[in-house]
């Protein structure tokens, strides 16, 4: 007899239905798995016979063939577990098929008979027409941010089995957990002084601007970015569901809700791979770090320890909030709209400034320097050099202002931000700069003086000029832009070659 029961696969972030027909006749006994599958989905035929063996339903001593179709899709993982076990007992006549219609099943299955979780379970269930579901329990919140099939989430599968021969009800799916978008995020008030960098995340935060920090260890440059996604607000339905997909894709903890709501937070080693960081991979196309960042913060820590061909491949998705990844056997786009901070050393021993205590040469400087390219460099809006506490700060200095109260003012300028048309100030197109963003005659003549002296490129134009609005909307003024919002907005945007010098030193900014 023959059996069709509906399930599904992932692609990248992307879900794919897929028929597991199921058939059973008489035979030498044999169980035989097409359709393209991975190893992990032809060891399917093991798991699921210690399954059924295990809860005590009889295993068909025939020919078992199982098709997984389309036949052009490749099937990876072991969520088609509990489909394939379905089918048999279908085909097997040991289940009517009519207490299967309109159903899908997508689990892995222990030996046990118990359900297990798969990755990517939120773009499987979308991708899937039927009018219920079953999945493990561990997925079932999840599962339910599809608003689409009506998930049931048995624990074993004889309790499916029973559910399903109408023996017993359906067991109730755990309830979704309450968490606090906002909650277990680093508080900005345990940082002492640094206020050229405590604001300098607070204008990162509020218009949605790339941050370089450059100083010397022990500085609190990662002390200071682990603090910047606690003043992000909570991410918008649409980018939610994205991250959710994104990091279910991933396998990453998920919160008790099943929905990110929360800015994620990525700070991969310097040691990352090109792909480790953009993602991809020859068959299985994966996200990489900065989709998994997708609504929050990518910090790069020690980024000059970093390959330069892993960090000029961020140049292309800082621009388009996308990434691209193809390859000869599949083409996967994944969202990547991140918030990039970087920290790194002045020097390869970090102590560069220090009367007598740098150790390198001039030509570990200059080598050292060239692992940021340009280009990349050019799409940091803010630079900011950060120094060693001053002792006074560390022992007598009251405490700063906490994460709620900047985080306050953050609202406020996303909110006009908003009113604008996007979500930040730098998402704001060129061909809108002149209309939300004009200029008065003093800020004309100090961009002129920099883009003259070749300290701006016609992008760090633009992109100063929309850091200058945000810092113009923290302070409630409004358009034309000023010569001192301006001065300011370019005082934050120091070029690093001054490192080479003086770590601490900041360019001059002429009317």
């Amino acid at each position: 007899m023959l059996a069709t029961i509906p399930a599904s696969v992932l692609s990248g972030i992307t879900g794919h239905p897929v028929s597991v027909e199921v058939h059973v006749s008489v035979g030498l006994p044999t169980f035989t798995v097409v359709g393209l599958p991975d190893a992990a989905c032809r060891e399917a035929r093991d798991r699921v016979r210690a399954a059924l063996l295990s809860s005590a339903v009889k295993w068909p001593p025939g020919r078992i063939t199982v098709n997984l179709a389309p036949s052009g899709i490749r099937k990876e993982g072991p969520g088609l577990d509990l489909a394939i076990a379905m089918g048999v007992l279908v085909a097997d006549e040991q289940l009517p098929a009519e207490a299967l219609a309109d159903m899908a099943f997508l689990a892995e299955l222990g030996l046990d008979g118990r359900l297990r979780a798969v990755p990517g379970v939120l773009p499987q269930v979308r991708c899937i027409e039927s009018g219920a579901i079953v999945v493990a329990p561990e997925c079932a919140a999840e599962a339910a941010l599809a608003n689409g099939p009506l998930v049931r989430a048995p624990s074993t599968l004889q309790e499916l089995i029973s559910a399903l021969r109408g023996e017993e009800d359906w067991p109730d799916p755990p309830l979704p957990g309450l968490a606090n978008p906002l909650d277990e995020a680093a508080d900005l008030a345990d940082v002492r002084g640094q206020h050229m960098a405590r604001l300098g995340l607070e204008v990162a935060a509020a218009g949605g601007h790339h941050l370089l920090m450059i100083g010397p260890p022990g500085a609190g440059k990662t002390m200071l970015a682990r603090r910047l996604p606690g003043l992000l607000p909570p991410l918008d339905e649409a980018t939610a569901i994205e991250a959710t997909m994104v990091h279910s894709a991933v396998g990453l903890d998920l919160p008790s809700s099943g929905l990110i709501r929360r800015a994620p937070w990525q700070a991969p080693h310097h040691s990352a791979s090109m792909i480790a960081l953009v993602g991809g991979g020859s068959r299985a196309l994966r996200p990489g770090s900065i989709s998994c960042a997708h609504g929050g913060v990518l910090f790069l820590d020690e980024m000059g320890e970093f390959a330069p061909q892993a960090l000029d491949a961020l140049r292309q998705p800082l621009e388009e909030g996308v990434i691209r990844v193809n390859r000869a056997m599949a083409v996967a786009s994944f969202p990547a709209r991140f918030l990039l901070v970087g920290a790194m050393n002045p020097c390869p021993c970090g102590e560069l400034g220090q009367p007598g205590m740098c150790r390198c040469t001039p030509l570990a400087r200059l080598r050292y320097a060239r692992r940021l390219s340009g280009p990349l460099l050019d799409r940091f809006d803010l630079r900011i050099h950060v120094g060693r506490p001053e002792v006074c700060d560390l022992f007598d200095a009251p405490p700063g202002e906490s994460s709620a109260e900047v985080r306050e003012r953050v609202d406020r300028v996303r909110a006009v931000a908003r009113d604008r048309g996007v979500a930040s100030n730098s998402e704001l197109p060129d061909d809108a700069l002149d209309q939300q963003a004009p200029l008065d005659p003093e800020a004309k003549n100090i961009f002129s003086h920099a883009i003259a002296e070749g300290r701006l490129t016609a992008r760090g134009f633009q992109r100063v000029r929309r850091v200058a609005l945000t810092l113009a909307d923290l302070a409630g003024q409004a358009p034309p832009l000023t010569g001192g919002i301006v001065a300011q907005a370019l005082f934050m945007r120091t070029e690093p070659v001054t490192v080479a010098h003086d770590p601490w030193s900041l360019p001059n900014v002429r009317p």
